[in-house]
């Protein structure tokens, strides 16, 4: 319990640099509930505060079931409801908490009405993930939804929540956000280093500069991007780290 206490208090300043000022007493109480009880760490990633309310990320789930020893995870797609020809996919996905557990199951479903500009064409692993997420949360008790499930939760009319309190964005000829914007919704999203950002984009695109790159590749590496930090955000960020271990050893 000690330890839990001091990740709390880690939780806590790592939650007033990251969303800036002092918490609302709820959600502080919340955020006290969430490191002691599923040790959950802001700094891994494994949460989110997006207005008010916590958000768990797909990685702080996989990071609880594996501190926890989950025996495995069985995802398969519900092929009546799946048609690749619209990209609407569906799957179910069945935590095994123990050998002899008999299972907490989960759903997911994607379309391209109801997941992020910044991950359209990548419905199907967008599926996968709520699935997982979902039977995650079942199994271990998480009453607060995942952040990548989102997209599902909002009326389509509306505007999703990591997005609303930015001013309305230029839109090219075909009512798209611009490519800067989209890959300014991408890093303030996922909270990642937007110099690191830059010099991600500008390997992965073959240029020196971001700026020299063609409009084709940049669009490219934000779908890249988005589909790489919905799958595993740590992931992401230690190889955004590594630009910065580079420009050290330089």
């Amino acid at each position: 319990m000690p330890l839990r206490r001091t990740l709390f208090l880690h939780n806590l300043k790592s939650a007033r640099l990251s969303w800036g000022g002092k918490l609302p007493p709820n959600v502080s109480e919340a955020l006290r509930r969430f490191s002691e009880q599923f040790e959950f760490s802001i700094a891994s990633g494994d949460l989110l505060l997006l207005e008010g309310r916590w958000y768990v990320t797909h990685a702080g789930l996989l990071r609880l079931a594996a501190r926890n020893k989950c025996s495995g995870i069985r995802v398969q797609p519900v092929r009546e409801f799946c048609d690749p020809q619209t990209a609407r996919w569906a799957f179910k996905a069945i935590v095994y908490k123990t050998r002899n557990c008999r299972g907490f199951v989960g759903y997911g479903d994607a379309d391209p009405s109801n997941v992020s500009a910044l991950v359209r064409g990548a419905e199907m692993r967008v599926a996968e993930t709520r699935a997982v997420n979902r039977a995650l949360r079942k199994a271990y008790g998480i009453g607060i939804c995942s952040v990548e499930e989102i997209g599902s939760l909002l009326p389509r009319s509306q505007p999703e929540p990591n997005v609303r309190k930015l001013p309305p964005q230029p839109v090219n000829g075909n009512g798209e956000p611009k490519l800067r914007d989209q890959l300014c919704l991408l890093i303030r999203q996922h909270r990642l280093d937007a110099a690191l950002v830059k010099q991600y984009a500008a390997e992965f695109c073959g240029a020196k500069d971001l700026r020299q790159a063609s409009r084709e590749q940049v669009a490219t590496f934000i779908t890249h991007s988005a589909e790489f930090a919905a799958r595993d955000r740590e992931e992401l960020v230690v190889k955004l780290n590594s630009f910065a271990q580079q420009a050290g050893a330089a």
